[in-house]
């Protein structure tokens, strides 16, 4: 049997991951923990064209530094699992705190696609993203997302499909 593609989603706590996660596995979620560590681990399946990919929640996290738990466990399955996607979600209200986990990420080869979630929230307080520009500066495609509401998970959705396929078959995340 062929091994599912999996999309691990990585995130400071509270920039949305868990609501990207049910909106993507709806009721095809498991939740346990890591193994022999005490933070909860979500995984499930997301369905998409026909095709099957395995979705794990990482735990939030500020930075890869590995001097937490969080910081660990969310290092270490990058490096280590190789994911097909690494889909870094961002608070747009948040955004310069947010990029340091994106660029860290970045810098060890994963493939990255960037939700840049509460745009509402960024939009209400006045402050305008150039995604254009962003998705430039970062070499990632940036999806404007409101994932509480449903907004832009198409886009997400379709973003991710596609950095996997062009992923190809022989490399599966970390270069």
């Amino acid at each position: 049997m062929e091994k599912l593609k999996t999309i691990a989603l990585a995130g400071n706590p509270n920039a949305g991951k868990s609501t990207l996660f049910n909106e993507l596995t709806g009721a095809r979620q498991h939740v346990g923990n890591w193994p022999g560590k005490t933070v909860e681990k979500k995984e499930g399946i997301w369905q998409y064209k026909g095709q099957d990919y395995q979705v794990v929640d990482l735990p939030g996290t500020y930075s890869l530094t590995a001097y937490s738990l969080e910081e660990v466990i969310a290092r270490d399955y990058i490096v280590e699992e190789h994911p097909s996607v690494v889909v870094t979600v961002v608070d747009s209200a948040n955004l310069e705190r947010n990029l340091y986990l994106v660029t860290q990420i970045l810098e060890m080869g994963a493939k990255v696609v960037v939700a840049l979630n509460m745009t509402d929230l960024a939009e209400s307080r006045g402050i305008k993203i150039d995604v254009e520009k962003l998705a430039l500066g970062l070499g990632a495609q940036v999806i404007q997302t409101v994932a509480s509401k449903g907004k832009g998970l198409d886009s997400l959705k379709e973003a991710i499909a596609a950095t996997i396929q062009q992923s190809g078959e022989t490399s599966n995340g970390i270069a």
